[in-house]
């Protein structure tokens, strides 16, 4: 009887902590929005975001303005729940607004592959698949899918802003933040990004773009100064933010930490006023990046604004300088129309975030898709994938803890693991800088559900002979191998680490028929390729990574994906064959959660040239004759593609035609690219990708595909002049299914001077 009543207290207590979990879940950052709502002329829905926004301001005191142009502090964003402000929802950032006007609370959350840090009030958010993933799929749909989810759990989780949408190219494929981004091309990259960004405006939060730019790799990255030539610039990095931008109308661009041409990205007035708000039209606000504001009057006067996570530049030093006159009331104004009309465009006065718990099955749903879609088979030497499962007796799984987990990238884009970590970590370990985070998803259950008459072992893989050995005993030897990657740092090189490239070496010696699966940040070297039968990169596959690996190695789903950036033999092949380390760090300049904050001494400052200007990826290897290990667009199928009937129609915007036909047994997709050689006159001695459509073909189908060739993706950057300008002569037409297989070829004329 008494452990029957101790059983039964227990239980009481176990009840009463969840309901008071419950409790707090449920009204922790309940805004005014529950009180009757402002009755002013800003809240008639009829009037523009613009009005709405210039409405509310005029009725605003100084102290209130200053009050919603910066965040409460480093203190409050890293002390844990008991130190959040009361209405806080213990996201990357928190402004609180002004009852008063019915202005809502502004809650940030990192959510570049899912919405982070849900873990503080005991939260789910979905852990998707790698942003590289989601390019993968050149599919502005699964864009518009991975969009939509990350903007619905956002507002479920009481979220209003997103700190996603990560458009940063890889011209280091060292950088720890290539899984965040979208690749190497600036089209691919801004169309991706802004399909997704608008899908998750589409929810009712704000949408994020960022680095604003140049921000390529994270070593040094808040004192590096990158070097690069307006032209190149314009053309590379910058017309990826563009075409996102344009794209999305996104309401937020996060400026960078890194200077450029000698001026802190936070505070350059050619980035955030000349080219962002001017050339690009954008209508939303500028926030730095967390600690990358470096000053009051240059930074507000060069277009920055919104400082956070703190207040030592915009917040009395602001309120300072407008008084004293180095900052106009009107530039004031106009840095609250921004954030303003942009609130008021998405829906926050309107239609506020109302908490619940996600749907974590659809989630489940788009997760699986997208890892499905982004999956890149990079070989099938004599068919050796799909596996087929009623004639294989035996199965070797080995390494990665392919037997419970799939890796996830680190840093601000941390997605929390439901149940915690699949793998533990050394105590202390930072989870989200510097340690590695697993999510609970098992390919070798997957495996074995797949294969059910076969026997299926596993081994860790940290005894090459001892793997080996099981791998020779097995029809298949199935190898997970991974790489993992975090913001804060970058990778020494583009090996795989611990040994791995010679665990994948001694299987292959041991079973001919050895599958490789890559679970990376970004690209790696494959000293053994030639000694495998199958490759696939899978990213970092998400929450569902198991079930779509295991899908594709059986056949389940045929692979559609193509890399959205290239695959180096050798570092030696790379436009910097070493990668650019800061200098030593210097004392007392480092602030908590970043191990790489912002300096204030200039002398730590140092150069990054971008020499190779607006060859990035691809196109240095066109323009250095470098053959790649696996080149931009590549992507192999279980069937096979034929391409036929190209017909080159010139015009203001040229039109492309051609027959894609499947030549196999099997359904699939086939992403058609179409890239473009400018005429010699222009300097660029390479392609470039100008369009592209995911064709669906069954067995046998041929299909025609009509693309129009956008002028805007055809011309060069006039730097004297400012302006865009298609070059006269002859431009080639290249179509194929890689940057490096392109079997058809036309050509049209521009005619005309410059």
């Amino acid at each position: 009887m008494r452990l029957r009543s101790a059983a039964k207290l227990l239980s009481l207590v176990i009840l009463s902590v969840g309901l008071i979990t419950m409790f707090i879940f449920l009204t922790r950052a309940q805004s005014p929005r529950q009180k009757e709502k402002p009755k002013g002329p800003w809240m008639d829905k009829s009037l523009s975001p613009d009005k709405r926004a210039d409405l509310v301001i005029g009725q605003m005191t100084l102290d209130e303005k200053i009050s919603l142009l910066h965040g409460g502090g480093w203190k409050e964003l890293l002390g844990g729940p008991d130190t959040l402000p009361t209405r806080s929802l213990g996201g990357a950032g928190f402004i609180p607004g002004i009852p008063r006007l019915g202005i809502p609370d502004l809650q940030m959350s990192d959510a570049a592959v899912g919405v982070a840090r849900g873990a503080v009030f005991g939260r789910y958010a979905t852990a998707l698949p790698s942003g590289v993933s989601e390019a993968s799929s050149w599919d502005l749909q699964v864009a518009r899918d991975y969009g939509a989810l990350i903007g619905s759990e956002l507002r479920d989780l009481g979220f209003n802003m997103s700190l996603g949408g990560g458009i940063n190219l890889t011209r280091e494929p060292r950088n720890g933040r290539i899984f965040e981004y979208k690749g190497e091309d600036p089209i691919l990259a801004g169309k991706m990004v802004g399909a997704e960004v608008k899908a998750e405006q589409e929810q009712g939060v704000i949408g994020d773009i960022k680095h604003y730019a140049l921000n390529d790799q994270e070593s040094g990255r808040t004192f590096a100064n990158v070097k690069i030539d307006t032209r190149a610039m314009r053309e590379s990095d910058l017309l990826a933010f563009e075409i996102g931008v344009k794209e999305s109308g996104v309401g937020a661009v996060m400026c960078s930490y890194n200077l450029l041409n000698g001026d802190y990205a936070c505070e350059n007035k050619y980035l955030l006023t000349d080219v962002l708000k001017k050339d690009f039209g954008f209508q939303g606000f500028v926030v730095s990046d967390w600690g990358a504001t470096h000053s009051t009057t240059k930074a507000a006067l060069a277009g920055l604004d919104m400082e956070m996570p703190g207040n030592e530049h915009f917040g009395d030093a602001l309120k300072k300088a407008v008084e004293n006159g180095e900052v106009l009331m009107s530039r004031l104004d106009d840095m609250l129309h921004r954030i303003l009309r942009t609130e008021f465009a998405v829906g926050l006065f309107d239609n506020p975030p109302g908490r619940k718990v996600p749907d974590i099955f659809a989630g489940f749903r788009v997760a699986q898709r997208v890892a499905e879609q982004g999956t890149v088979l990079l070989k099938n030497a004599n068919g050796q994938l799909p596996l087929q499962a009623l004639s294989i007796k035996t199965i070797a799984v080995i390494g990665s803890h392919a037997d419970i987990a799939v890796l996830s990238g680190g840093g601000s884009a941390q997605v929390d693991p439901p149940g915690g970590n699949a793998v533990p970590t050394p105590s202390g370990t930072a989870p989200f800088f510097g340690g590695v985070v697993w999510f609970p998803s098992s390919p070798l259950k997957t495996i074995r559900a797949k294969a059910l008459n076969a026997k299926v072992e596993y081994n860790a893989g940290t005894d090459p002979a001892s793997a080996a050995g099981l791998a020779k005993g097995s029809d298949v030897a199935i190898v997970f191998v991974n790489q993992p990657a975090s913001e804060g740092g970058d990778a020494p090189n583009l090996s795989l680490p611990e040994n791995q490239d010679q665990l994948v070496s001694a299987v292959a010696a041991a079973n001919p028929h050895t599958i490789v699966v890559l679970e990376t940040g970004g690209p790696v070297t494959m000293p053994w390729i030639d000694s495998v039968s199958a490759v696939l990169e899978a990213w970092y596959p998400g929450i569902k990574g198991a079930d779509a690996i295991a899908n594709i190695l059986f056949g389940d789903v045929n692979p559609s994906a193509k890399l959205p950036l290239t695959f180096a033999k050798s570092e030696v092949d790379l436009p910097h064959p070493m990668l650019t380390m800061q200098p030593p760090p210097g004392p007392g300049d480092m602030r908590p959660f970043f191990p790489d904050a912002p300096s204030k001494e200039n002398s730590r400052r140092f150069d990054i040239v971008y020499d190779e200007g607006l060859k990035v990826g691809y196109k240095w290897y066109d323009a250095e004759g470098k053959e790649p290990l696996f080149p931009f667009g590549y992507g192999l199928s279980y069937t096979t593609y034929a391409y036929s009937a190209l017909k080159v129609t010139p015009g203001q915007a040229p039109a492309v035609t051609f027959t894609v036909k499947n030549t196999g047994a099997r359904g699939g997709a086939e992403v058609a690219q179409v890239y473009v050689a400018l005429p010699q006159a222009d300097g660029e001695p390479f392609k470039r990708l100008v369009a592209w459509e995911k064709v669906q073909l069954a067995p046998g189908e041929a299909k025609t595909v009509a693309l129009t060739l956008d002028p805007h993706y055809l011309s060069i950057f006039t730097a004297d002049k400012s302006a865009w300008e298609l070059v006269p002569g002859d431009y080639k037409v290249l179509v194929g299914g890689s940057s490096r297989e392109t079997p058809l070829m036309g050509t049209f004329r521009v005619k005309g001077g410059r």
